[in-house]
């Protein structure tokens, strides 16, 4: 009986024990894990949020990844090659699935949403596709042959004009005020300096084609603005206009010899402004304040 008793009292030693070093083992794991600190992996977190300003969409191919410099180069079809940067900040998309930015490499098509940073080319985001994609460009026509269908479309964007094939059936549109959409447009739009937005698709070879092109002004053809002044300069005789009717930023080119009442306006008057776009640019006939 002493000997049941003392083997009884040993098992509930040794349970104890177990559960005590079980509970002990516990507490020690929980310790640690509070006392390790976690550690941020995300280096989006330190950027500062992406760049601004209107975005233009180009397609191409990208070429020559450099992950150090965070930089590849866009071959934008017919053109020279476009360096581009990206970071973290920069979404990428496989077929509209989104991927990891280190999943970057050479892509035969893409489709590249920029935007300037200063004066160099950001990539908000990078859509590559199976198939080919769209491009979109906007700039002044810097050269148009009816007989070829051949068009140049100057961008801040490159340092080259985008040069392009207009078929006979591209779809041809004037946009913006009902004083300039009133008149019907055509390929006679197409004039040296004319503001355009040109969608298109790219070829295995040759220029790209065009498949619809949006006048925004031309040369000679009026335009009344109004809205709030974000930007102003005398000795330049220049002034940005933010129109809240479509949310775009004009800029406008004034003599103030010539238009006396523009001495009184300072930076967030609203005024309304007739300008006439000629030479590639807004110049002001009248302005006042409201």
């Amino acid at each position: 009986m002493k000997q049941s008793l003392s083997v009884l009292a040993l098992a509930g030693l040794a349970i104890a024990n177990v559960q005590f070093t079980g509970a002990q083992s516990e507490q020690l794991a929980t310790s640690n894990s509070v006392a390790t600190p976690v550690r941020p992996t995300d280096n989006s977190a330190r950027l500062p949020p992406a760049p601004g300003g209107k975005s233009t969409i180009m397609g191409g191919e990208i070429r020559n990844v450099d992950a150090v410099r965070d930089q590849f180069s866009l071959r934008v079809f017919g053109e020279k090659p476009m360096k581009v940067l990206f970071d973290e900040r920069t979404q990428v998309y496989r077929d509209g699935l989104k991927i990891p930015l280190r999943n970057l490499g050479p892509e035969q098509h893409a489709s590249v949403q920029t935007v300037l940073d200063g004066t160099d080319v950001f990539a908000l985001s990078i859509h590559i596709l199976s198939q080919t994609p769209q491009g979109e460009c906007q700039g002044q026509v810097s050269s148009f042959n009816p007989a070829t269908g051949e068009l140049a479309v100057s961008s801040s964007l490159s340092p080259e004009p985008v040069r392009l094939i207009v078929p006979a059936n591209t779809l041809i549109a004037r946009q913006g005020q009902n004083t300039f959409t009133a008149e019907a447009s055509g390929l006679k739009d197409l004039d040296v300096g004319t503001l355009v937005t040109v969608r298109f698709s790219p070829t295995q070879k040759g220029p790209p084609v065009a498949s619809q092109i949006s006048i925004l002004a031309v040369p000679g053809s009026q335009f009344l603005l109004s809205g709030e002044v974000s930007f102003l300069d005398f000795n330049t005789g220049q002034l940005d206009l933010v129109d809240p009717r479509d949310e775009k930023s004009y800029q406008v080119f004034f003599d103030s010899t010539r238009i006396p009442s523009s001495r009184n306006i300072h930076p967030g008057d609203h005024v309304r402004i007739s300008a006439t776009y000629q030479a590639a640019r807004y110049v002001a006939n009248d302005i006042s304040v409201y």
